[in-house]
């Protein structure tokens, strides 16, 4: 028998089956690549985006005397390229640039100052490029001078420009170091960032600017800077009379990371840490300094989340895609049927005949897998195992189906089945086995609810359970869906037209023929569903986070008074509705050290403002003795206390609040009305409208200007949650297109036996119109019941995963729970199954009505 000859002979099935494979193959390759695409990007984004001090890697050694100083910036160059070259892969194809050293004294006070001013000397490799002289020039050599009868030595140091303002450093300043080993200083220039905004200073920070501490149970604060120094100076500064670091920076190119290589960068960095102690030839106490680690721990966790999401919603796609070919596959078989037995009955071997159905399989799905797989290249993104996995799984599936069904059907010639005479009977041990998919099922959804899910990575348990769950509900359908049918039946037995009876009749005893495509369509709605819930629930959430983070449609935030005419110049702004300003500072609470945030609000009208936004805002507080207040929870259960502001303020506590948005969510805060202060002081204002936010931003030039518009929509452009909503959006698409392919071949695959049905009823005087209804009957319950089943199963699952699946990461930080109910999808899928159902019903009754009834029936069926 030749393949070739009966592919032609079968050609319409052939084409299903190719098209079928062609697009599985498409998305179970392509999908993928996407998805990994977008997590490396959301890892390059996530490290570019965090502060340099954080990404990079640092290597840090504490001078202890001259045994471990180092003089020359030939030593530092040449320590940094041994450290560069022991860093371990992959963590050494990351590293771009050349990096820089540093040394820096810390912790050393200004003689006289009492400890609230510290003056550090800094050295940098490159200094002399990254920084210009605004005042003075640059620090040169190192000389002497007397202090208290001793000889110091003097440093010639520059000072920021913010040095210069805040700590009144001035160029000819003289300043004595420490309090026993001293040193001096003086100032010779200030100087400015070439580039403020480089990662450079994100490791030197404390160079360009000052820093501002209040010490515990201290009114006053501490200030910190580093003053610039030349090679010179570096080779005069030991750690025997200094507190004394010595570090190399080693960049990390961020857009050289994958999201693959997280776990082996996180070994790398260990095993650089080691190898640092062992390596002979360095300096002993040499330790790694980097916050990478940390930075991917967060980044997995968010990871972790997609994939398990991924993987749910793709490992659907694939079952129901795999379902819907053997379904094809089967039809192909069925048409194949006769000339298969035919082949049997002349003495062909079963061997021969399963090679013959299954070769025609094989040459039908070989060149449609290997083209979706090469299409799948279209799809951008990086390679991941799974894109050449699953073309390979696909056509294996299809083509051992295909040789198992065709070796049950023929291994005795001349078989004969009649399955529409009664319905088959299930045995005993598929019932065990079936009862026992549901027992696990259920104990697993329990577990997952208890033991929640494995910290950190891709938890195997959680993508098993909702398998598992699928799996057991479409063993109960096809189980109990016969039994409310039979019931109907009965029903439809006292009725005056056979129709119903013999539709419902026909619909209850379906055989295997009509049941299988419960396993398509069952997953194919339920994972729609769930794709469509969690992706509803994501965008709400999403939007309640931008109202959180703003607290209003526009929020306009300054670091300094606002003016009354500034105030009003926002107003006047073309759409602006309303405006309520805001006072913010920073106050003493009673007469010590702590201190608390203040706003200053007229929570009245704040609510009126954000009316029919998601943000929930808090009640003002009762009017009573003292001025009301709310407080949060580290400040409850002090009733009425003093806080000093403009001026002594004594507040009762009203209520207390967990948050405030826009302005706090965690620590010390305290909300009163607006008119607290005589002389209002507003630093902030809360704008409703469709004002433009450029002209608010020109109204105040000098202010921070925010939007919930452009905060939505920063949480939406992050690479990981576009591509999440973007891939529940196309599972679901095509969730939904193999269901109604799943609908159209099973009215094929039964298509002989109802033509048969409805010929000899037609016999018996069945009209066309009977012989519609009959079909529709035959065919809607399992589509109705189906998608109810499938439904209920895409609701449940976000309940029954539970805390599995956390998709915070995707919808600003908060967490997603109380899944939306959104029936808008799930509705549009039913229908259309219902629709798809009743179209091929009445299309295959017009066909079988056109067909002579001696070409079906045969001799002896009217007898």
């Amino acid at each position: 028998m030749r393949v070739l000859r009966l592919a032609r002979a079968h050609r319409g099935a052939v084409a299903v089956l190719a098209l079928l494979v062609l697009s599985a193959c498409v998305l179970v390759a392509g999908l993928p690549r996407t998805m990994q695409a977008a997590f490396d990007g959301a890892l390059r984004q996530s490290l570019a985006a965090a502060p340099a001090y954080q990404r990079d890697v640092a290597v840090e050694l504490r001078s202890s005397g001259p045994e471990s100083d180092l003089r020359e910036p030939s030593q530092f160059a040449s320590y940094g390229e041994q450290y560069r070259d022991l860093v371990p892969e992959p963590l050494s194809g990351l590293l771009g640039g050349a990096g820089h050293a540093s040394a820096k004294t810390y912790d050393t006070p200004v003689n006289g100052s009492g400890g609230r001013t510290y003056l550090n000397l800094g050295w940098l490799s490159d200094g002399e490029r990254r920084v210009e002289w605004a005042e003075g020039r640059a620090p040169g050599s190192v000389g002497t001078t007397r202090w208290q009868g001793q000889t110091v030595p003097l440093y010639e140091v520059g000072v920021s420009a913010e040095a210069r303002d805040m700590m009144g450093l001035k160029v000819g300043d003289l300043k004595i170091l420490g309090e026993s080993d001293f040193a001096a200083v003086k100032v010779v220039g200030v100087f400015r960032a070439r580039d403020a905004g480089d990662d450079y200073w994100s490791h030197n920070g404390e160079i360009l600017h000052v820093t501002r501490l209040q010490p515990p149970g201290s009114l006053d604060y501490e200030h910190y800077t580093t003053a610039l120094i030349a090679d010179a100076g570096l080779a005069r500064l030991s750690g025997a009379d200094r507190n004394l670091s010595y570090r190399w920076v080693l960049p990390v190119d961020a857009a050289r990371t994958g999201a693959r290589q997280v776990d082996e960068l996180d070994a790398a960095v260990t095993e650089f840490e080691r190898v640092l102690k062992v390596q002979p030839g360095l300096v002993s106490g040499t330790v790694v300094s980097t916050g990478l680690p940390g930075l991917l721990d967060g980044f997995r966790a968010a990871l972790a989340t997609a994939q398990t999401v991924m993987f749910l919603v793709l490992g659907g796609l694939l079952v129901v895609a795999v379902g819907v070919i053997l379904l094809a596959v089967r039809l192909l078989v069925d048409r194949m049927d006769r000339a298969l037995s035919l082949t049997r009955a002349r003495g062909g071997s079963l061997r021969q005949v399963a090679g013959t159905g299954a070769g025609l399989v094989a040459v039908v799905i070989g060149p449609a897998a290997a083209a979706g797989y090469a299409l799948s290249y279209l799809f951008p993104g990086p390679v991941p195992p799974v894109v050449h996995a699953g073309p390979v799984a696909v056509a294996v599936a299809a083509v051992a189906f295909a040789a198992a069904r065709i070796a049950v059907a023929h291994r005795a010639p001349l078989h004969e089945r009649r399955e529409d005479v009664v319905a088959a009977q299930p045995s005993t041990r598929r019932i065990t086995l079936e009862l026992l998919v549901v027992g696990l099922a259920l104990a697993g959804a329990y577990l997952l609810r208890t033991r929640g899910t494995a910290a950190g990575g891709l938890d195997p348990f959680l993508l098993v359970v909702p398998l598992a769950l699928t799996l057991a509900a479409a063993l109960i359908t096809m189980r109990c869906y016969p039994y409310p049918l039979r019931l109907l039946v009965r029903a439809a037995a006292g009725g005056r037209t056979a129709v119903a009876f013999l539709g419902l009749t026909r619909a209850a005893r379906t055989g295997s023929s009509g049941v299988l495509p419960v396993l398509i369509l069952l997953p194919a709605l339920g994972v729609s569903v769930f794709a469509s819930v969690i992706s509803g629930s994501v965008a709400s959430t999403q939007r309640l986070a931008s109202w959180q983070a703003v607290g209003a449609p526009v929020k306009i935030t300054s670091d300094r008074e606002l003016t009354a005419g500034e105030v009003e110049r926002v107003r006047q702004v073309p759409g602006v509705a309303r405006v309520v300003p805001v006072q913010l500072a920073d106050v003493q609470v009673g007469h010590t050290a702590e201190r608390a945030e203040v706003i200053a609000v007229d929570l009245a009208g704040w609510r009126e403002l954000v009316a029919g936004a998601p943000v929930s805002l808090p009640a003002p507080p009762a009017a009573g003795s003292g001025i009301p207040a709310l407080v949060s929870h580290e400040l409850r259960g002090r009733g009425t206390f003093e806080i000093g502001w403009q001026s002594r303020l004594t507040i009762t506590t009203r209520d207390v609040v967990t948050a405030v948005p826009g302005f706090f969510t965690e620590g010390k805060f305290i909300v009163l009305p607006f008119d607290v202060n005589p002389r209002p002081v507003v630093n902030a204002l809360l704008v409703s409208g469709a004002a433009d936010r450029a002209a608010l931003a020109r109204a105040v030039p000098d202010a921070r200007v925010e939007t919930q518009a452009a905060t939505l929509a920063a949480i939406q452009a992050d690479p990981m949650t576009g591509t999440v909503s973007a891939t529940l959006l196309v599972v679901t698409v095509a969730l939904a297109g193999y269901a109604l392919v799943a609908v159209l071949i099973t009215l094929v695959i039964g298509a002989a036996d109802r033509a048969r049905a409805l010929s000899l009823l037609r016999t018996l005087g069945l009209s066309d119109r009977q012989a519609r209804r009959l079909t529709v009957l035959e065919i809607l319950p399992m589509v109705l019941i189906t998608a109810l089943v499938g439904l209920g199963l895409g609701l449940g699952l976000p309940a029954a995963l539970g805390p599995g699946i956390d998709l915070s990461a995707y919808a600003g930080g908060l967490a997603v729970g109380g899944y939306d109910l959104d029936l808008t999808t799930p509705a549009a899928l039913a229908a259309g199954l219902a629709v798809v159902a009743v179209l091929g019903a009445y299309a295959h009754a017009a066909i079988s009505r056109r067909r002579d009834v001696s070409a079906v029936l045969r001799v002896g069926d009217l007898s």
